[in-house]
């Protein structure tokens, strides 16, 4: 197990202006790509905002040109084999643990786990989303209450190309409709915001320039609402969502996932299809020319 070090501090950022707690990813020198290192720190800072009274509503931003672009594949901190203590489940630690029994172990705490954790944060949670928000940059946009884009923003969710049926908190028939998840995740095409607006997993779309302060105002009007009713809300929303069958659905899809990895071990040299941080680059920009 690992104790917080200076690299895992500076991952995230937490600040709070009155009665709004901002929460900033802060890798940007790698297009904020989400580590264990950043995912415990997410843990730290959504707990301390669930713990202040004064904190009625939370905004997860990314620092730099990006919001996030997924789950950290190829970075020299890449922390993979790391240790960190559990908060998501009572499952062993993957550290140690070969093929599927380190794969399914990990990816049940800091992926599925994680997310399912913060999705319950009895605040409202806003995503302030510019630029690129990829694959595990979905996950973390996607636990947030809505989402306000920058006009510049897109969204895309390429791991069908590593064989894989999409992101392990597997959302997309909830945010978006069915027909519009399929193309999504089939086509592994970039969604503009303008377009993830018309489908309805954008609240808002505006220019980058005014990106911060809308999304500040809206958090400041939120926050007006009595601190109990907001949760209550939230919680009715979230059981509502889980009553269309939202939790079981990631439950079966979950084991899908897993069943990919592992096919792709066996068939293969990685549970990646041996897709790494530059190959997922590159079929990104394919993407992007592809919509030109």
């Amino acid at each position: 197990m690992t104790t917080p070090n200076a690299t895992e501090a500076q991952a995230v950022i937490y600040e709070t202006d009155g009665q709004v707690a901002t929460v900033t990813l802060n890798r940007p020198q790698y297009r904020n790509a989400q580590n264990s290192a950043m995912t415990y720190a997410l843990d730290r800072a959504f707990y301390r905002a669930a713990a202040d009274d004064e904190v009625r509503v939370v905004i997860l931003r990314g620092a730099g040109d990006h919001f996030c672009a997924g789950h950290d594949i190829g970075t020299p901190e890449r922390d993979v084999d790391v240790a960190f203590e559990r908060q998501a489940g009572l499952w062993w630690s993957h550290v140690g643990k070969e093929g599927v029994d380190q794969r399914f172990a990990r990816e049940s705490e800091v992926y599925l786990g994680m997310c399912r954790r913060w999705r319950d944060l009895p605040k409202p949670m806003i995503a302030q989303v510019h630029g690129a928000c990829i694959a595990g940059g979905l996950m973390l946009a996607w636990v947030c209450d809505f989402i306000v884009a920058s006009d510049d923003a897109f969204f895309m969710d390429p791991v069908v190309r590593m064989g894989i049926p999409g992101v392990e908190y597997f959302a997309h028939p909830w945010v978006m409709t069915p027909a519009v998840a399929r193309e999504f995740l089939y086509t592994g095409d970039r969604m503009p915001a303008a377009r993830a607006r018309e489908v309805g997993m954008v609240n808002h779309v505006v220019p980058r320039e005014d990106l911060a302060s809308t999304t500040l105002h809206i958090a400041q009007r939120i926050a007006t609402m009595p601190r109990l009713g907001l949760a209550l809300t939230k919680r009715a929303i979230n059981q509502a969502e889980d009553l269309m069958g939202m939790r079981a659905g990631m439950d079966s899809v979950f084991g899908l996932h897993h069943a990919a990895h592992a096919h792709n071990a066996e068939v293969g040299r990685d549970s990646l299809a041996g897709m790494d941080a530059r190959s997922m680059r590159d079929s990104e920009r394919d993407s992007e020319r592809a919509g030109d």
